[in-house]
């Protein structure tokens, strides 16, 4: 399939996990992608492996973070080709800690990248997403839809990431944007694999997080959902969230 012939695709987060995945299966679609990430290294092995499924992709180093680095991002993106028909928001980081022992730093860290980034991200692409009548991908968690123990900030970030886009949604529908927010769960990314236990956690609290079958699965059955909201097949999809799980409790 080549359902993203002629389309210019932003995939923040691109350096590994779900967004290294997204790349490899937009760009085996036919995208123009642009791919940003804070990870030199990462995102330069993004470009390789995009490069043998598909045209080399744009890259550059951005921190969603940094309100002037996401305007020059999507300055960058406008001026290298034009416009932006879809953007993928999966830049994030997770940690993992007693709600008690959390520090304040670590939680406005993790707020600043996983919410206010994905918000400063959509609102400078959205003239652009408007004038193309693109769609954005929102990367939530199952974490966000009921919470999992020792990632308060972790899970409130994305319960904001999902409020964000149904907003998103209903706002610019009318003008043909779409907006929607996928929450990944039991899928294996380097992110999840710096999983430890908290001193004094009970592993028992693990089961409403684990899959009915046991089976993780990796970041490719995410973007093959991206994939699918993200193009003209979707086109019928708006302000949902989309659970990719294998079935988690949660």
């Amino acid at each position: 399939m080549k359902r993203f012939e002629d389309k210019v695709v932003l995939i923040t987060g691109a350096a590994s996990g779900i967004g290294r995945a997204t790349a490899e299966r937009l760009g085996a679609e036919g995208a123009t992608l642009f791919c940003a990430d804070v990870q030199a290294e990462g995102l330069e092995e993004t470009a390789k492996l995009v490069a043998g499924v598909g045209r080399s992709p744009d890259t550059r180093l951005a921190d969603v973070s940094d309100a002037a680095a996401v305007g020059e991002m999507i300055a960058d993106v406008i001026e290298r080709h034009g416009r932006i028909d879809v953007l993928c928001n999966i830049a994030g980081i997770l940690h993992f800690a007693h709600t008690h022992e959390h520090s304040l730093d670590k939680w406005q860290q993790i707020i600043a990248v996983n919410l206010t980034g994905t918000f400063m991200v959509c609102q400078a692409a959205l003239p652009h997403l408007l004038a193309s009548r693109g769609n954005i991908v929102n990367m939530g968690s199952t974490a966000g839809l009921r919470g999992h123990a020792w990632t308060a900030a972790y899970s409130a970030s994305k319960g904001g990431v999902h409020a964000l886009t149904y907003a998103i949604a209903m706002e610019y529908a009318e003008q043909g944007l779409r907006a929607n927010v996928i929450c990944p769960g039991s899928v294996t990314t380097p992110m999840h694999e710096m999983f430890e236990l908290p001193e004094g956690a009970n592993p028992k609290l693990l089961r409403r997080i684990m899959p009915p079958d046991g089976v993780f699965r990796g970041p490719e059955t995410v973007a093959a959902t991206i994939a699918f909201i993200a193009s003209e097949d979707g086109a019928h999809i708006n302000g949902e969230y989309i659970r990719v799980d294998g079935g988690t409790q949660s």
